[in-house]
């Protein structure tokens, strides 16, 4: 008898799915190592003051100092947090060591938001209109303007401190929201700068299609170019928000009264308040940490979104 050797006969598609490919492995290199210490290095540094104001917020401020090298915090304890937010009471705050003085941290994190969010919209908008003007329209002297301009970003701000100051004074604007917003709520180098090279990518061809069709400037601005650099404007945004956030000497030269005081400045006059036994630094790492909350999730939500818009301007 003779065998019969069957055909093979083919799987039925997806049967045997191919099997995946492998990434290859990268070599090792004493290179990649050192890179990647340098990069847990810095790390390190980056987020151990966060830890250790963590660490201290949470310390009973009175026996703070009886352990001051545990990376745990001493005496476990939530009173920082309540006479930072107000709901100590004045016994409680010196029996743990506190002043006893009163934050009023509702006031001044409502000023410092009214302030970040007027400086954040005047300048994204005044900037938008300057970085369109320098990269879209034609006029005469406007490359040698724009780089008079840029040479601002070299000038010191402590410079022109002075003269704003008596400006601001002469104005009467003293002590109120608009002495506090003006210097910042126009334009800024970088932020002109950072706009236009997004408008510089934008295609020719639908401004020319728009003006062909009788649409004028302005409409082109408000139209077509905003809406298509909405990323960029958010990410300009969120980093003149941070930068107005944590402004300090400018509100503390102008901004003495507690009815416009921002949240920075009311924490150096709450340190100034120090208990007989020495500082309440529990209640000024729980100040801070509590105010630094709103930009750390800020740029926890928007930080890809603000390294890919400067990585695409060029920006270092």
């Amino acid at each position: 008898m003779t065998a019969v050797v069957q055909p093979a006969t083919a799987d039925p598609a997806g049967s045997n799915p191919p099997p995946r490919r492998r990434r290859p492995r990268r070599p090792f290199s004493p290179g990649r190592v050192l890179a990647w210490a340098v990069l847990i290095l810095f790390l390190v540094i980056t987020v151990a003051p966060f830890l250790w104001m963590l660490r201290t917020a949470l310390s009973n401020n009175r026996v703070l100092f009886t352990d001051p090298d545990s990376p745990l915090p001493v005496d476990v304890t939530l009173g920082p947090l309540e006479r930072v937010l107000g709901t100590a009471s004045a016994e409680e705050a010196r029996a743990e060591g506190g002043s006893g003085a009163s934050l009023r941290f509702w006031t001044y994190l409502r000023n410092s938001l009214i302030i970040s969010t007027a400086i954040t919209a005047g300048q994204v908008f005044f900037s938008a209109l300057a970085a369109y003007a320098f990269a879209r329209l034609r006029w005469p002297g406007r490359d040698k303007v724009f780089f008079v301009f840029l040479t601002a970003l070299m000038v010191p701000p402590v410079f022109t401190m002075l003269p704003n100051f008596t400006l601001i004074k002469n104005l009467g604007l003293l002590n109120t929201y608009p002495g506090i917003v003006a210097p910042f709520f126009f334009m800024t180098p970088f932020a002109v700068f950072f706009l236009r090279q997004f408008f510089l990518g934008i295609s020719r061809e639908i401004e020319e299609a728009a003006l062909i069709d009788g649409a004028g400037y302005f409409r082109i601005f408000f139209r077509i170019i905003l809406p298509m650099t909405s990323a960029p404007m958010v990410t300009l945004g969120i980093l003149t928000f941070i930068n107005a956030w944590n402004e300090y000497f400018w509100p503390q030269l102008v901004g003495q009264d507690e009815s416009v005081r921002p949240l920075t400045v009311a924490l150096a006059a709450f340190r100034t308040a120090t208990p007989g036994t020495g500082p309440d630094w529990a209640g000024l790492m729980a100040a801070s940490l509590v105010a630094a909350v709103p930009t750390m999730l800020l740029f926890l939500a928007f930080g890809r979104k603000i390294v890919n818009s400067i990585q695409f301007t060029g920006v270092k």
